[in-house]
């Protein structure tokens, strides 16, 4: 029987579904269109109604069920509560249970608090008022109510209501001025274009004539990319069809300015918006400490599953004797002696399970959880890492990676607007070899200088004027620059010359900084209205230009072109873009003069790009045209069809010339990449530019040094050797070498060799070293490149693609070691490497925030990468790695003594502690202080880090969670287990332990267990705690208090709703006795003593890098001077900066029994060292910075 038809009944009936057809179509005001064109389908699509929120008052209880038993843990803990409820078990459901419904219910209530906010956000976006043009009126509803096909009427300073089609406008050019804010978080204002057709039809009756449908492709997440077309009909005649691009489409979430008012027709609606598409949440990251921690909880079952099959056999053979299994009192009945065999062992085997199950820690979930949600606002309000310049702060967007931060090995950057500022600068142009220049100087006036260089066989003197005049025309016409007045925009370079207040707009900088050298050339670009692009030449005439076609830059042809039509008639194509991209285009034109010229500009570390031009007849151009059209107006594959006819418009150019602009780097750029090295990172610069212009770079931001032997695997010398030669040759050069190099296990390299390696390599190599190939020979080049990479100090990959990047970081991560990777970068194409690596960073840069929005993290400049992972990454990490192996201890200790006790109680599956014991000890008794250690400890100072990168090595490589350490908490436990229960037990031998000969119980003995246990775990942790405040004080100190007063009133008041009473007074007259309390001293002493002999004997004999900056500060604290004097800053110091004047610094500090010092003198975030000996009679020597040391009685003082 066929059910095909009934399946596509329902799901169209479930979910409104167009068949799965690739593209739509929208009737404009719901008008059908004329006889005898295209057929009127009614096509349903969702309404406009935004839903954010994952649950609702129905479905929240069950589905937040599902999804928190779908953790195993808690699975685990449902399965074992069931067991007790079904089966007599020794302890009471409700020590399961009360813990499980803690951690259910603390859950359920965060999560469901997140939705109701969402569900506040959902209804007031909802609800909020949008006019829509009906019968020539506008008519005001909600925006849950607006359908696909309104036509929709936003005014200034109004969010669109959803994705539309611009119509029309009050400007008469048919422009809109939008911010994006909310969705790329790009401040700037962008201009949108209305349909040429429409933009005439200003008012609500003119707009109620539109006849017109638009086909376009379903929704489709990606903010910037749209294909559609718009087919408006006339009666008298046939159908128009134009095309539509992203400049036609205006986004929910974006807002109108300084225009009065737009019309739009709605095109996506609802969670069908551009906006909603991307709530859709990344992949999930999951953080090495994770794994770690399931691998350990893997452990912690396995020993319980042995310790339930021990005791449950022991049982057995205990209960081989007769007199054993069947006592004088306690006779079995004649079902009992009739029940399977079988089933009795496994019922016991349960049981046992039930009474040793609190070792697996369920609270260890909650408390990290906890941790890292409270731990990630430290990131967010340092104000070390707030950048004044754009008033913005670092922002977390993912707090399960924060130790992830604390792991990294490798880091990949990319380089424009990561480590350079991506603020273009214009410093040259180049017009066939001959060089002009444009300078700024400091008062704003400029000169104008043309230089004529001598390059091979360049004949001195000027250039072609026609030409020269031609190149400075091409810079004005060929870019996207808008340009706007100053009082409509707040945020942009801003002119005051020629009497003109304006100010230029673009997505790329490297288009302003060409548009405004031009200018100081003499050659001024105005605006672009009605379809043509003003300027004013050197001799102030204003020339015109029909702007007839704009070829887009995109990131794979590196090139843009425009058509333009000059007052004269004549067509013209100006082209401008990579020299790669630009030099193989090129059938005329000095080639070889401007290859010089870009070169010694690359290696200068300037920015270039090419300029050419061809003039096209009418005839050409005509082909021109259609060829366009046609690619603009195809739905299907139109990116492949544009990019074709891009490809044959762009051809057989004629070379002008090139620019040169200035990106500068970074602040700080260079001492960060210091710093990360000397962590032990490995850094790799994947970008774009040439190689030549990054290998600058890389020089000036120290990743390269002066000692880099630099060994490039690029095209070049591929075509002059095969790729298996040249990756050999570069083994046995750089291998051979480093095996005779002390090395680092972290790092590769220890920090005293002497030989610094760099590798640079390019796409088109990086493409052959990747390639499958039909021998399969690709892996071993693969794996031969890798551990090339590895034995170099850095490595720079140029003309990268957005998924080369991607591929090299993938590379990395799926290599043998498994390293922990960090992608860092600003714009979209940065995009595909920071989902790729195992953490992603987004830098608020001036291309948008698209990487920002896909990032795990997001921060102002590169510079604060450096205390993101040397201190908050580093914290981080000690923090949750302390807080696991803590757990685990805690319930090593717990649960050890009733796995002991069974031996002593005839495996009966008696419980040693109290029920309520059981349940409160993970989530009152010891949960306080483990979460404010992992919140607050600094085991070194924040300078101290900063300044010694060095100390990330220590934690490298999951040092603290590795299985020598797992094991050595493991048995620290036991032994404290042991410690506490056969303490307690010989100090019970003697049962007599009241002056009146009272015996006591098993109820005491647990209770001693229990309260010795109780003070030595929480004392363990105060002992781990290096860095005190007044809250570890309250809540170390305030847990014990805590437990005292419980067991006060647990066993000093008779509960009503308890059927038993068995703890009555325990608590009151074990406390009563002295050796009681001598044994409880005595106990929580000996459980300490050889953790606390284990660390004195290691930090005495192998002390690691943070111990022994410890020791360091202390020192410094007790004699005010040391000489390691940057962690440690005299006391009583006073500082007069003035290290770049002719000033004298001064510091006096008063410091007894001192002869040798170290004077540090600070200038903003840098120090310098100066070694001085002193005798006790000195009292000033001089130094060799302008500074003066002042002395002080016998000694001289720093």
């Amino acid at each position: 029987m066929d059910w095909s038809g009934l399946r596509t009944a329902i799901r169209r009936w479930c979910v409104g579904e167009e068949n799965w057809v690739d593209s739509r179509t929208v009737y404009i005001g719901h008008r059908e269109p004329p006889p005898g064109t295209d057929a009127y389908i009614l096509q349903k699509y969702p309404d406009n109604r935004i839903v954010s929120s994952k649950y609702t008052f129905w479905n929240f209880i069950p589905k937040n069920l599902f999804e928190q038993f779908r953790r195993i843990a808690n699975f685990y803990f449902l399965i074992i509560f069931l067991v007790q409820l079904i089966i007599d078990t020794p302890t009471s459901p409700i020590t399961s249970g009360l813990p499980l419904f803690f951690v259910i219910t603390v859950t359920a209530i965060k999560q469901g608090y997140e939705d109701w906010l969402r569900h506040k956000a959902d209804n007031a976006v909802n609800k909020c008022p949008v006019h829509v043009i009906q019968d020539s009126k506008v008519v005001q509803k909600q925006s849950r109510k607006l359908q696909v096909g309104d036509i929709v009427m936003t005014r200034e300073n109004e969010t669109f209501p959803c994705d539309m089609v611009f119509l029309s406008s009050s400007s008469e050019d048919g422009t809109c001025f939008v911010t994006t804010a909310s969705l790329d978080g790009e401040s700037s204002t962008k201009t949108y274009q209305a349909v040429q057709d429409t933009k005439t039809l200003r008012t609500e009756a003119e707009m109620n004539t539109l006849n017109a449908t638009i086909e376009c492709e379903q929704p489709q997440p990606d903010l910037y990319n749209f294909v559609g077309r718009i087919n408006i009909y006339h009666e008298t005649e046939g159908p128009i069809a134009r095309p539509l691009g992203s400049e036609n489409v205006l986004l929910r979430g974006a807002t109108l300015k300084t225009t009065q008012n737009i019309y739009g027709v709605a095109i996506y609606t609802g969670m069908e918006t551009k906006m909603a598409l991307n709530y859709q949440s990344k992949s999930q990251k999951r953080s090495t400490v994770e794994k770690s921690m399931n691998a350990f909880l893997i452990v912690y079952l396995c020993i319980l599953i042995s310790k339930a099959l021990i005791t449950t056999v022991m049982k057995y053979v205990w209960q081989s004797d007769s007199i054993r299994d069947e006592p004088w009192f306690n006779m079995k009945t004649q079902t009992e002696r009739r029940r399977n065999k079988f089933l009795s062992s496994f019922t016991d085997f349960l049981a046992f399970m039930v009474l040793f199950n609190y070792i697996i820690p369920v609270s260890m979930y909650v408390t990290v959880e906890m941790q890292k949600f409270l731990g990630s606002y430290f990131i967010a309000w340092d104000e070390e890492m707030f950048d004044s310049e754009i008033c913005e702060g670092p922002t977390v967007n993912t707090s399960d990676l924060n130790e992830e931060l604390g792991q990294v090995e490798y880091i990949f950057t990319d380089k424009t607007g990561t480590l350079t500022e991506n603020n273009m600068e214009f410093i040259e142009c180049c017009i066939d070899g001959h060089v002009h220049v444009s300078r700024s100087l400091s008062n704003g006036q400029s000169f104008y200088s043309n230089v004529a260089i001598d390059f091979i066989d360049a004949p001195c003197g000027m250039a072609d004027q026609e030409r020269e005049e031609l190149f400075f025309r091409a810079l004005c016409l060929c870019h996207t620059v808008q340009v706007k007045r100053e009082d409509q925009t707040d945020y942009q370079k801003q002119h005051q010359e020629h009497r003109r207040s304006s100010v230029y707009i673009s997505s790329s900088p490297d288009e302003i900084a060409l548009v405004e050298g031009v200018k100081r050339l003499g050659f001024t670009f105005l605006q672009l209205k009605d379809n043509y692009m003003e300027l004013e030449n050197p001799e102030a005439d204003i020339e015109r230009y029909e702007l007839l076609q704009t070829l887009n830059f995109d990131s794979v042809r590196r090139r843009m072109s425009v058509i333009v039509r000059s007052d004269t008639g004549d067509i013209i194509l100006f082209c401008k873009g990579a020299d790669s991209s630009i030099f193989p285009r090129v059938k005329e034109g000095k080639l070889e003069l401007v290859r010089q010229r870009v070169q010694q500009n690359a290696v200068e570390g300037l920015r270039t790009l090419c300029v050419a031009y061809k003039v096209l007849s009418s005839e050409e151009y005509n082909d021109v045209h259609t060829l366009l059209q046609n690619a603009k107006l195809a739905l299907q594959e139109q990116d492949r069809k544009l990019a074709e006819a891009y490809d044959v418009v762009e051809r057989d150019l004629d070379l002008l010339g090139a620019t040169a602009v200035e990106d500068r780097l970074q602040d700080k750029a260079a001492e960060t990449v210091e710093a990360l090295q000397k962590a032990g990172m490995k850094i790799w610069v994947l970008t774009g530019d040439k190689m030549e212009t990054a290998t600058a770079t890389c020089y000036a931001c120290k990743l390269f040094r002066r000692n880099t032997q630099l060994f490039e695997l690029t095209t070049k010398r591929i075509e002059e050797q095969s790729l298996h030669d040249v990756l050999f040759d570069l083994s046995r050069t750089i291998l051979r070498q480093s095996e005779s190099l002390p090395r680092d296990s972290y790092s590769g390299f220890s920090q005293d060799d002497l030989h610094d390696y760099g590798l640079i390599i390019d796409g088109a190599t990086l493409t052959l070293i990747l390639k499958p190939a039909e021998n399969g020979s690709s892996s071993n080049y693969k794996d031969l490149f890798l551990e090339l990479c590895r034995n170099c100090s850095g490595v720079l990959c140029c003309r990268m693609a957005p998924l080369q990047k991607a591929q090299i970081v993938k590379l990395i991560k799926s290599s043998k070691e498994h390293p922990i990777t960090l992608a860092i970068g600003d714009g979209a194409n940065d995009v595909s490497m920071i989902l790729e690596a195992h953490v992603g960073i987004g830098i608020l840069g001036k291309e948008g925030r698209q990487a920002a929005r896909n990032s795990d993290y997001c921060i102002p400049k590169f510079k604060h990468l450096k205390k993101l992972l040397l201190v908050h990454g580093h914290y981080y990490y000690i923090r949750i790695a302390q807080l696991v192996q803590y757990f685990f201890y805690k319930n090593v200790c717990f649960m050890f003594p009733q796995f002991l006790y069974q031996f002593f109680c005839g495996f009966s599956q008696q419980p040693l502690y109290d029920t309520a014991y059981l349940a409160l000890y993970n989530i009152s008794f010891t949960s306080l202080p483990i979460l404010l250690y992992s919140l607050m400890e600094q085991h070194v100072s924040i300078d101290a880090l900063k300044r010694d990168p060095s100390l990330y090595r220590d934690i490298a490589k999951n040092s603290l969670l590795c299985w020598k350490l797992f094991l050595y908490w493991t048995f620290l436990g036991a032994f404290d287990a042991v410690v506490f229960f056969f303490g307690a037990y010989f100090l019970f031998d003697n049962s007599t332990m009241t002056s009146n000969g009272q015996m006591f119980g098993n109820w005491t003995f647990g209770t001693l267990v229990f309260t010795v246990l109780v003070f030595t775990v929480t004392l363990k942790l105060g002992l781990d705690t290096h860095h005190w405040t007044w809250i570890n004080h309250f809540v170390i100190w305030g847990s014990l208090l805590f437990y005292i007063i419980f067991s006060l009133l647990w066993g000093g008041i008779i509960w009503p709703f308890l059927n038993y009473q068995r703890m009555y007074y325990v608590f009151m007259q074990m406390l009563s006795t002295g050796p009681a309390w001598l044994g409880i001293i005595l106990l929580i002493t000996v459980s300490l003593l050889p953790d606390i002999v284990k660390k004195v004997i290691y930090r005495q004999l192998w002390p690691t890098a943070a111990e022994k900056v410890q020791d360091i500060l202390r020192q410094s604290k007790r004699d005010h001077v040391s000489e390691f004097t940057p962690l440690a800053p005299a006391q009583s110091s006073i500082y007069t900066n003035n290290i770049h004047s002719s000033y004298q610094q001064t510091k006096t500090v008063s410091v007894p029994h001192s002869r040798k010092a170290m004077h540090t003198y600070w200038t903003e975030d840098a120090y310098c060292n100066n070694s001085s000996s002193f005798d006790y009679s000195g009292n000033h020597c001089p130094s060799n910075v302008r500074c003066t040391f002042v002395g002080y009685g016998l000694e001289t003082a720093v």
